[in-house]
């Protein structure tokens, strides 16, 4: 990985993302995760960037308060400005030693400010709440703080768990107010939709007339959601495609600039680096844009910056080549290998009743064996998916031939006949694939580090209007930060 566009720290990995934009600078916070054993108590490191490709490691920006300490975890919380100028954290307290009286790890809500321009932060011990009657002490965490204009009031969002009720659907989202930051007070939920088993990360931002509600769930999907109202009083509306990526990016918060809007969250680390390995907690820090339609409904793709990186043309496919096969399947690969970074743009004009087809990553010169992002319009749905999958046996058969793509890695999209672009980047083992600048699945590719790219359609026709590959130009920089990252994944 080139870390332009993405980050993750050298021998660590980014958990949850705590975003804070200030006179065009993101200053970006999140959970260091360097599972190492025995547990150092989570700190937060910070990253500073203005255009969102290059990352200035700022190192420990809130360190663990120590094994005794109410807050050994530092867990995922927000940051405010207060009216004299001085910035207010507020985060999850964690020990793992200290139970609360449902028996788990006690969570707490915890206080720091900052006078210095967050440099440094002075806790406030005495600000400390833990959950309020009638929820799980064990989960009472990720508070977003943000100021309530109409009703002069600073307000709190607080994951939680309602303390009775089906196991399952317990989660709500508690909220608490206060008028100096200091001292708060229990108020009615914010959201109660006796839905998932918990709403982590969730924050609340007005962008025109609408009013966003996002959150993540680890219930129904492993997935970042979101929900839009006219006002923070709802009723909170589910929009026909709700989620933000797929199953491997996930605990994503945004943070506005001008009149755009940019979404910070990690994509999963697979288990000993591999394609089979189970997703892990915490990866690489990958940022989307959203953008806002008419009716108020958002889409999602990589920033134009991130795009940009890649300027340089390589080889593709001859534009106007068709796709042919009404009962089969055909595909059309380039003559030369992927660089280890690059951009895809494939535009397809997609004949009507044709049954799938995509791109294929990293494939073998005859393009049987590689990964593919296969679009499938009779199934409404972006599947990422690869061959050979996983071998059960030693026989021929004994090959998930039964599952029909990578479980999970799913999603769903509009694909009427006619034309449709998959913009595609892959940087190292990171893959960021969008469909018409509005569907977004990223996801990991370990087991195959070469390969060809290519073209294919089963049962149909599709015409490649466009089949175009973008490299970086290779610096000293890159080939620095493409070394660190080897030594990272080594």
């Amino acid at each position: 990985m080139s870390q332009r566009g993405f980050y993750q720290p050298q021998g660590a990995w980014v958990g949850d993302v705590i975003p804070w934009e200030e006179e065009g600078v993101f200053h970006l916070f999140y959970l260091y995760e360097s599972r190492r054993t025995p547990k150092e108590g989570m700190p937060w490191h910070r990253v500073v960037t203005d255009d969102l490709t290059e990352f200035r490691d700022d190192q420990v920006a809130l360190p663990s308060g120590g094994h005794g300490a109410s807050d050994f975890n530092v867990y995922t919380g927000s940051i405010v400005l207060g009216e004299d100028g001085t910035h207010h954290v507020f985060y999850t307290g964690q020990n793992p030693d200290v139970r609360g009286d449902d028996g788990r790890p006690l969570q707490l809500v915890m206080h720091a400010t900052s006078t210095d321009g967050m440099c440094s932060w002075q806790r406030h011990p005495g600000d400390t709440f833990g959950a309020s009657a009638g929820y799980e002490t064990g989960d009472w965490r990720d508070p977003f703080v943000f100021w309530d204009e109409n009703a002069r009031v600073w307000r709190m969002l607080i994951t939680a768990r309602h303390a009775t009720g089906p196991s399952r659907r317990r989660g709500v989202i508690a909220q608490c107010t206060s008028h100096d930051l200091s001292t708060w007070e229990p108020a009615e939920p914010f959201w109660n939709p006796r839905r998932y088993l918990a709403h982590e990360c969730p924050e609340v931002f007005q962008w025109g007339d609408w009013w966003y509600l996002v959150y993540s769930e680890f219930s129904d999907a492993f997935t970042t959601r979101y929900r839009m109202a006219r006002s923070l009083d709802g009723p909170w509306l589910v929009p026909e495609h709700d989620t933000i990526d797929g199953r491997a990016y996930y605990a994503a918060k945004s943070a506005a600039r001008g009149d755009r809007r940019f979404f910070f969250g990690w994509i999963a680390s697979r288990e000993g680096g591999a394609d089979d390995g189970e997703w892990q907690w915490a990866g690489t820090m990958s940022v989307l844009e959203a953008e806002q339609r008419r009716d108020g409904t958002l889409v999602f793709h990589p920033p134009t910056e991130l795009r940009e990186t890649f300027s340089e043309p390589g080889q593709g496919i001859p534009t106007g080549t068709v796709l042919a096969a009404p009962d089969g399947y055909v595909d059309a690969l380039t003559a030369v290998d992927a660089p280890s970074a690059f951009r895809l743009r494939a535009r397809f004009d997609i004949d009507d009743a044709t049954t799938e087809c995509g791109v294929l990553l990293r494939a073998g010169v005859d393009g049987d064996e590689g990964y593919a992002l296969r679009l499938e319009p009779s199934r409404g749905r972006l599947v990422f998916d690869r061959w050979p999958r996983r071998a059960t046996g030693t026989e021929q058969w004994q090959i998930s031939g039964d599952v029909p793509f990578a479980i999970e890695l799913e999603r769903p999209c509009h694909l009427p006949a006619g034309e449709h672009v998959l913009d595609v980047i892959v940087d190292g083992d990171l893959c960021v694939a969008t469909l018409d600048d509005a569907t977004v699945l990223s996801t990991r590719l370990y087991d195959r580090r070469t390969g060809r790219l290519g073209a294919f359609v089963g049962e149909g026709t599709a015409t490649l209007l466009e089949f175009s590959v973008f490299s970086r130009a290779e610096t000293d920089t890159d080939e620095h930060l493409h070394a660190d990252a080897l030594a990272v994944t080594r």
